[in-house]
């Protein structure tokens, strides 16, 4: 009975050391509305590219079609959702959200129409592209939120671990809840589910003046201020580190992309296709529970070290995916390599919050989000030629390929890149 009641302490003391850090994040006035608010605004995020592929081919039957339009969509939102993001700095967040969710739900309904009045295949690409160029980018700007309120504190890589585990959340949640819309509601519920989520999210984000980071204003000439930002305003790169960063960022969306996809593949070799969702649901857990530890604990290596070694687990466990005998292997190897993924992204956004620009924080976080949606769009082109030809061993064989290009090119970065090694 003693035994049994120490290791019942010992539970409880373990949690609450885990837990302790997130209560004092959420310490700082007003902190938990603006991160509620981007969760629930960012939700589109994994939402609308399914959204509008179940919506076009419920109603073309085409596939490719409605693929097309969801990469259109997606490379919209990766051209524009950096250049939102610094004017967001410039002008302040709350100025620049408001209008981009309008358009965002004003594109998707033009989507829609085109789509039930049986417009011509072209016709979607136009909205297409405007939903995906308007689309809020809510995960930089609470991270922005957060550097701003927590500079100079050990528990800046806490709140960036929340966001991170709330990225997971968006992903695990998202494409569930849009697909039992679109097939069991209506074809357009799932992605008008997804605009009502923007606005909703969106507005109430906005809203919240008092913890929105303070926009770039003018100082006088003859400061040293006006020097610094006079040349990060003028520099072409947000931060010093993002032409390592994104290349990085590129190749891992890559991977992740090709083992969503592989795994699907997978399932169905097996006969188990609905297990698919399953399985990509523990990989998501392992990665948010892999967060929330790695959010709890002070680290005193540099956010440099941490993310080549945390980035080199990722790709050598994700590299033994192919090999895997069952659907069951699979599930206990992909949940322990997906506890490495959140600590990859936070030490990412970490190393870059570091070396970023005056006034550039959120341009400079974005850049990694839009890596990853490139990587996106690019991988998962790819592995689908890759998987109707050689099946989904192979598929997982060149997510792995993605996964050792991003170790190499950060490797040789941080080892180039003075600016990463001293962050």
């Amino acid at each position: 009975m003693t035994s049994a009641n120490e290791a019942a302490t010992g539970t409880s003391r373990g949690v609450a050391r885990l837990i302790a850090p997130y209560a004092e994040i959420f310490r700082v006035p007003h902190a938990w509305r603006f991160s509620v608010a981007g969760i629930i605004g960012r939700m589109p995020m994994s939402m609308a590219g399914l959204g509008i592929v179940l919506l076009i081919s419920a109603s073309t039957g085409r596939y490719g079609v409605a693929g097309s339009v969801s990469a259109a969509a997606a490379l919209g939102m990766a051209a524009c959702a950096p250049q939102m993001a610094r004017l967001a700095d410039r002008r302040g967040q709350g100025k620049v959200l408001a209008p981009l969710a309008a358009g965002f739900a004003l594109s998707v309904v033009g989507l829609i129409v085109a789509v039930e009045l049986n417009a011509p295949s072209w016709a979607f690409f136009p909205p297409g592209i405007a939903a995906g160029a308007t689309m809020p980018a809510l995960g930089p700007m609470a991270r922005a939120r957060w550097s701003s309120l927590l500079a100079g504190s050990p528990r800046l890589h806490t709140a960036f671990s929340l966001e991170s585990v709330a990225d997971e959340v968006c992903f695990v949640v998202g494409p569930a809840t849009v697909t039992i819309l679109s097939t069991q509601v209506h074809p357009a519920a799932g992605i008008t589910a997804a605009v009502a989520l923007c606005l909703a999210g969106t507005l109430w984000f906005a809203a919240q003046r008092d913890t929105e980071p303070p926009a770039v204003r003018p100082v006088p000439s003859s400061s040293p201020e006006r020097d610094r930002l006079t040349a990060g305003s003028r520099s072409r790169l947000a931060a010093p580190g993002l032409a390592v960063m994104v290349p990085v960022y590129l190749f891992i969306g890559g991977m992740f992309v090709s083992i969503d996809l592989s795994t699907v593949a997978f399932a169905a070799h097996f006969g188990h296709k609905a297990l698919s969702g399953l399985i990509l649901g523990v990989y998501a857990a392992g990665s948010g529970t892999g967060g929330l530890w790695y959010g709890s604990r002070t680290w005193r290596a540099p956010a440099s070290r941490r993310l080549a070694i945390t980035l080199t687990m990722t790709v050598a466990g994700e590299a033994t995916f192919w090999a895997m005998p069952n659907l069951a292997a699979l599930t206990v190897v992909i949940f322990l390599c997906g506890m490495t993924i959140a600590p990859t992204l936070i030490a990412g956004f970490s190393l870059l919050e570091s070396t970023a620009l005056p006034g550039r924080v959120t341009e400079a976080m974005s850049w990694l989000s839009t890596g990853i949606a490139i990587g996106v769009a690019a991988g998962s082109t790819a592995v689908g030629f890759i998987l109707d030809a050689a099946g989904p061993r192979w598929g997982y064989v060149f997510a792995a390929s993605c996964g050792f290009v991003a170790v190499i090119v950060c490797l040789s970065g941080l080892a180039l890149s003075r600016s990463l090694r001293a962050a």
